[in-house]
């Protein structure tokens, strides 16, 4: 089937809508809704499809477009629920268990008929996590029933009046620290975690909050910071205490656009002098018998320099322990999506600053190629990108959750990359498939993946279930008797290659390319860059997919 996906970004959801469809044989073409109608009636024309979806929309479908064609929108809320702030909402209120509807385009916003719905749970977590995790893997569960039932005679069904919850104001996110407990004000930092924060005043200024982790120890005055730790701050809630660990501040009129940085940075000479307690910590590691999990959950996946090397150090120091498996990741959400941004955007000295990270990322992923006396797993709970995706590859064996999607390109940010690519990503996929990837710079499923090499197990739970479900996979791969022989034949053919090139050698060329780029004013990476961290919108839809074929290849046809 030919399908048209009409999305106001490319945003995670898309990718996987368009990834997903593909691997099922349909031929999948991408136009951003930017606010140019004719340029929708252009891609419809272009791409004359038979169904249209709408992932993730800001705005209406025009009249004539929906009249034309079955349009069918995905709302992130249960039948009946409509308003553009629904997992808002559903978040901040608590609620237990939530649902993805996909419906038909019509006149009124989120009220044509229904072509599928479908539950999920809401766990407490930030809703960006939720929307990348749960709701996407109800979504997509959606679109699929929604797809097959297009191909019949399926008649949708008109939904009821419903409930109509408008937009979330400030007002009704402000936090109260003198009257609200930690569970409340939880529910209102993760229902803004991604966009738009919470605007609060801190230090005698107004920033915007953004994330929030529970502190199980720390007490304080209400409102009071209380720690600092791994660039986050502690405040004390009317019961008990938060970490924060992302704040924006609010900008002047007139003024640029702003961006989330960790809190300690964004805070500056504001920030006192304060304890480094608490309970929250960014990396954590565990041992289930001679498996290691090393835990680390980054905001939004971008890894700084500072993440980098303390990373780093608690990997060397799991190496220490008498493992013989050793698991890296996070236990749900993202793996890592590479260097760090906003850090570098923010930096008094941005090319040096991407300089430090890519070399602190760097070493991190060298750490992990020579390691020669355990086996070494990437375990991908959500998405991962540029080079957060090449250091998964690193580890000796992948293992992502079905429905996380793989980027591993640079090109879009206007760099070659690093993270020792050229050595790791050929051996997994060959030469042609490694161009093919980092040039066509397309998302990757992981079914795709899995069928590529990029990937070696594929798990298939819902995303509360993946860190058990890699914990039982270690323990068993740290059993197994072929582990010790295969960490014998590791640690020869590191040695092998390192005769053959050195790992030096393709470090060495990496970043001799990088830092071309990084001391250039004028490549294009600095205003790519400026434009991504200030969330800025392209102008139209990004020549790599408005150029998709209109036939496409299943995502993991070579």
């Amino acid at each position: 089937m030919r399908i048209l996906l009409v999305a106001s970004a490319f945003n995670s959801l898309t990718q996987r809508v368009m990834v997903e469809l593909a691997d099922q044989g349909h031929a999948v073409a991408v136009e951003l809704a930017l606010g140019d109608d004719d340029a929708l009636r252009t891609a419809a024309r272009r791409h004359a499809p038979e169904l249209i979806v709408a992932p993730m929309l800001k705005s209406a479908i025009p009249r004539d477009l929906w009249s034309a064609y079955t349009c069918l929108v995905v709302h992130p809320g249960p039948v009946g629920d409509r308003g553009p702030s629904s997992l808002d909402w559903a978040v901040q209120e608590g609620a237990a268990e939530w649902g993805v509807t996909v419906l038909q385009a019509e006149a009124e916003m989120d009220a044509g008929p229904v072509w599928a719905s479908v539950p999920c749970p809401v766990p407490p977590v930030g809703k960006s996590d939720l929307y990348r995790n749960e709701i996407a893997d109800a979504a997509l569960a959606a679109v699929h029933l929604a797809v097959r039932r297009f191909a019949t005679s399926f008649t949708p069904v008109p939904q009821a009046t419903g409930r109509v919850r408008p937009a979330m104001r400030q007002d009704d996110r402000r936090i109260d620290w003198a009257a609200d407990g930690t569970g409340t004000v939880l529910r209102k930092l993760r229902a803004a975690d991604s966009q738009p924060g919470v605007l609060d005043e801190l230090l005698g200024r107004q920033w915007y909050l953004h994330g929030g982790h529970p502190e199980d120890r720390l007490r304080g005055r209400p409102g009071e910071l209380l720690a600092a730790r791994d660039g986050a701050v502690c405040r004390a809630t009317a019961d008990g205490a938060v970490w924060i660990p992302g704040l924006r501040p609010r900008p002047e009129p007139g003024a640029p656009r702003t961006f989330v940085l960790p809190a300690a940075t964004a805070l500056g000479p504001l920030l006192p002098e304060l304890p480094q307690g608490g309970d929250w910590s960014e990396i954590r590691y565990r041992e289930q018998g001679e498996a290691g999990f090393l835990s680390f959950a980054f905001a939004g996946g971008a890894m700084s320099t500072e993440q980098c090397r303390r990373l780093l150090r608690a990997y060397r120091a799991a190496c220490t322990r008498p493992t013989s498996v050793l698991v890296l990741g996070s236990r749900r959400d993202f793996f890592a999506n590479g260097i760090h941004l906003n850090a570098i955007e923010a930096a008094a000295d941005p090319s040096a600053e991407s300089w430090a990270n890519i070399n602190a990322i760097d070493d991190l992923a060298e750490a992990v190629l020579t390691t020669t006396d355990r086996l070494v797993v990437a375990a991908l709970g959500g998405n991962a990108a540029a080079g957060g995706a090449m250091l998964a590859l690193a580890a000796d064996e992948v293992w992502c959750r079905a429905g996380a999607v793989l980027n591993p390109h640079y090109r879009l940010m206007g760099l070659p990359g690093s993270e020792f690519w050229t050595y790791t990503l050929p051996r997994r996929v060959g030469a042609e498939a490694a161009a093919r990837l980092t040039e066509r710079a397309l998302p990757v499923g992981a079914d795709a993946a899995q069928r590529l090499g990029l990937v070696d197990q594929v798990i298939a739970c819902p995303p509360g279930e993946f860190a058990d479900q890699v914990a039982e996979r270690a323990a068993a791969l740290a059993r197994h008797r072929g582990t010790g022989p295969r960490i014998a034949e590791k640690k020869a053919a590191l040695e092998r290659a390192q005769r053959e090139k050195p790992l030096a050698e393709y470090r060495a060329e990496e970043l001799a390319r990088m830092r071309a780029v990084f001391d250039d004013p004028g490549a294009p990476y600095h205003a790519l860059r400026r434009a991504f961290v200030r969330k800025e919108r392209p102008g139209c839809t990004p020549e790599h997919l408005a150029a998709l074929p209109r036939r496409a290849a299943p995502a993991g046809d070579r």
